[in-house]
């Protein structure tokens, strides 16, 4: 089994645990998620089978679409609900129009300092792993450039505030609250999070667990699995005679003479590659011997 599955990952549970409990319900090993989401947070969190865990990278370099709590007064070691309280702040006075001049900071390309508590590597230890285990001078947080594309506020009520943001993949929502709650002057918290889509995927196409165990035990998998190509749809295509197929999966360089059918443009480099109905994977074009060719990339048979 070569799919992609949408899982929507409860509150509670590590992206580590739904892939393990991927592999039980399928009884397959190779499998693998496509960007990790918090214990504490819920949501989108696209699963890879089979060769499809080749493209798992693409899903994770894609744009990412979140719901987020912010609870103001209230500063945590690891910037949401889950760390321990570093700063309280029992009286404050924000007005509305000031939050939203906070938040207008997160607009656009920033400059980011990611928590000290996340999966990020210092010589290969994940951060948080440092901390724990007493190491945490080792680390020395640097800045990266992240883009956040929208950012809306949907409800202030009290210290909460309850917001939309679409952003660039590498972005902690969590910084974002840190970073407005430090701009504010009080402090603050992501207190809540849900990751409404990844990539082409979203809330609508996910399913729980518990119903992809429903769809294994009746035969119905094919309703809600996706095909590897679903992901690579803005690559243009090109059809090779079938005749070709076999030199092609081999490394052999195939001309425009044995396409059937094309969708690609001069300036393309990199183009799906099918021989009929089949996908075979990408391929690179480029002149040889006088015609337009291609040559595999990366193969997903």
């Amino acid at each position: 089994m070569d799919k992609i599955v949408n899982i929507l990952k409860p509150t509670g549970m590590t992206s580590h645990d739904v892939v393990s409990r991927v592999r039980k319900i399928l009884n397959i090993k190779k499998v693998g998620h496509t960007g990790t989401l918090d214990p504490d947070a819920s949501g989108v969190l696209p699963i890879c089978i089979g060769k499809a865990t080749k493209v798992s990278e693409l899903i994770l370099n894609k744009d990412k679409s979140y719901i987020c709590e912010l609870t103001l007064g209230i500063t945590t070691d690891t910037y949401d609900s889950s760390g321990e309280i570093v700063e309280k702040v029992e009286s404050f006075n924000v007005s509305e129009e000031d939050i939203k001049k906070a938040f207008e900071t997160q607009l656009g390309e920033i400059d980011q300092l990611p928590p000290i508590y996340s999966a990020l590597k210092v010589n290969g230890k994940r951060m948080c792993d440092l901390v724990r285990s007493g190491r945490e001078d080792e680390i020395v947080l640097k800045t990266r450039k992240v883009n956040i594309k929208q950012i809306d506020i949907l409800s202030i009520k009290e210290n909460k505030v309850m917001f939309y943001v679409k952003c660039s993949k590498g972005t902690y929502v969590r910084s974002i609250c840190y970073d407005i709650g430090k701009h504010l002057g009080c402090g603050g918290h992501m207190s809540f999070l849900n990751r409404t889509s990844s990539g082409k995927f979203n809330l609508q196409n996910s399913i729980t667990l518990e119903e992809l165990e429903e769809y294994n035990k009746n035969n119905t998998l094919e309703k809600v699995l996706y095909d590897i190509d679903y992901v690579l749809d803005k690559f243009n295509y090109l059809v090779i005679n079938p005749n070709a197929t076999k030199y092609y999966v081999n490394g052999g360089i195939i001309d425009s003479r044995r396409f059937l059918e094309t969708t690609f443009k001069p300036e393309d480099e990199l183009v799906r590659v099918y021989s009929e109905k089949n996908f075979l994977g990408i391929g690179k074009l480029s002149k040889h011997n006088g015609y337009l060719s291609v040559k595999s990339d990366k193969l997903f048979i």
